[in-house]
């Protein structure tokens, strides 16, 4: 992909897509933009592989938006869960079919980008992007976006994608508002070869003691994820439970080999998923299901999509045109993703109220359970029970209705 062939472009070679941040989302985006034959830029400021803090569990959306051939580098195949209520009333729930799997983020997004890469994208690494600029003197045409690099590096593109995570500069070109930030910490515990014999196979999931707050254990090989989440503002609150939750394990005399914390952002109903040629998507758009704050699914999604997008948007001759198939991007994200997320929020909303219902539903009412089992093997998802199971609707809007009692958040079920 030398410059020589885009010098009808510019001097400088004018790619059709430049994706920023390579992961999940961005490898995506790149990935589709390249089948479709275009000249595809990914930037990324860190060198891969590289860690993210995050359970790494990859439901049946997720594996059903990879790219064809990709082969899971999966550290467990999940067949069990352990619901507990804020490390009581605890029970196993087993599946005969593998519910999910489980794999470490720096070889999943290794492997997505090498997957991106083979389809004719480029890869630039420890490069970081200041800001992009629609209009001005870079910008050489009403075609082109401007993308300035830390140092002064100019690139020139027809369309970009923003995948550049939840601090999102190209976000923040775009305009995305949020209305929920969650802090989650985690940390990754080397265990015995007898600790991980009893994992493996099954996670643990504990309804924490902070509205909406919840505890994870994801079993890989010899190491455990240990992680918990909660609304930002409560760090210190977080911080115990992780803390309480590792000791209630058993596993607080074993070493992490890292410890790390992260934000969530979750968006606005009305946020912007595009500017210009500009287009977010992923942790950059706010893009997860508020209730579980699951990302991976909705960044390959999203991803594919901005990437499929990015190369209209790359074939646009004027801003009328642009804007179609910015509006048509948007539509897409909102009518599957959207709905996931509006059903997403009201879970969030009741389950900050009633966490102890939403235990002893998953425990006792068979439905319910075979609700958590379609999600997760990708047979169904949120907004589609919701839609298509009166008693699912009747008994969101129950709980959507019903008034909180003193005590009622950390009630037993």
């Amino acid at each position: 992909m030398s410059s020589e062939n885009s010098s009808a472009d510019d001097v400088r070679q004018v790619w059709d897509v430049v994706v920023v941040g390579a992961g999940p989302a961005g490898a995506s985006a790149a990935y589709a933009a390249a089948v479709a034959g275009r000249r595809v830029l990914v930037l990324e400021k860190a060198e891969l592989p590289r860690y993210k803090t995050c359970g790494g569990g990859i439901i049946g959306p997720s594996r059903d938006a990879l790219p064809p051939g990709f082969e899971l580098p999966l550290k467990d195949r999940v067949h069990a869960v352990t619901f507990s209520h804020n490390g009581r009333f605890t029970r196993t729930r087993r599946s005969k079919q593998m519910l999910f799997g489980l794999i470490n983020r720096p070889e999943f997004d290794q492997q997505l980008v090498e997957h991106a890469q083979k389809a004719g994208a480029e890869l630039r690494t420890g490069v970081t992007v200041q800001r992009v600029e629609q209009h001005g003197s870079e910008v050489p045409d009403r075609r082109t976006v401007a993308v300035v690099l830390q140092g002064g590096e100019v690139l020139l593109a027809r369309s970009v994608v923003g995948a550049d995570g939840s601090a999102s500069r190209i976000g923040a070109h775009v305009g995305v508002k949020v209305d929920q930030v969650d802090l989650g910490l985690e940390a990754e515990i080397p265990v015995p070869e007898t600790v991980a014999e009893d994992w493996k196979g099954r996670v643990l999931i504990d309804w924490g003691p902070i509205p909406g707050s919840y505890g994870w254990v994801f079993p890989k090989g010899g190491t455990l994820t240990v992680g918990v989440i909660s609304a930002r503002g409560e760090g210190a609150a977080t911080k115990r439970y992780l803390e309480e939750f590792i000791g209630r394990l058993g596993l607080a005399g074993f070493e992490p080999s890292i410890s790390s914390g992260h934000l969530t952002r979750c968006r606005a109903d009305d946020s912007p998923l595009s500017r210009g040629r500009v287009l977010v998507c992923g942790d950059a758009a706010g893009l997860l299901e508020p209730w579980t704050r699951e990302g991976i699914s909705f960044a390959l999604r999203s991803g594919r999509l901005a990437g499929e997008w990015a190369v209209r948007i790359a074939e646009a001759h004027d801003a009328v045109d642009t804007r179609r198939q910015a509006l048509n991007y948007a539509f897409a994200v909102k009518a599957g993703l959207g709905v996931e997320m509006s059903v997403g929020k009201r879970l969030l909303t009741a389950f900050e109220r009633r966490p102890g219902l939403f235990h002893a539903a998953l425990m006792a009412f068979r439905p319910a359970w075979k609700g958590f089992k379609d999600i997760t093997r990708g047979a169904t998802s949120l907004g589609e029970i919701v839609r298509t199971h009166p008693m699912a609707q009747r008994a969101l809007t129950a709980v959507d209705r019903r008034p909180t009692t003193s005590g009622e958040v950390s009630s037993s079920p």
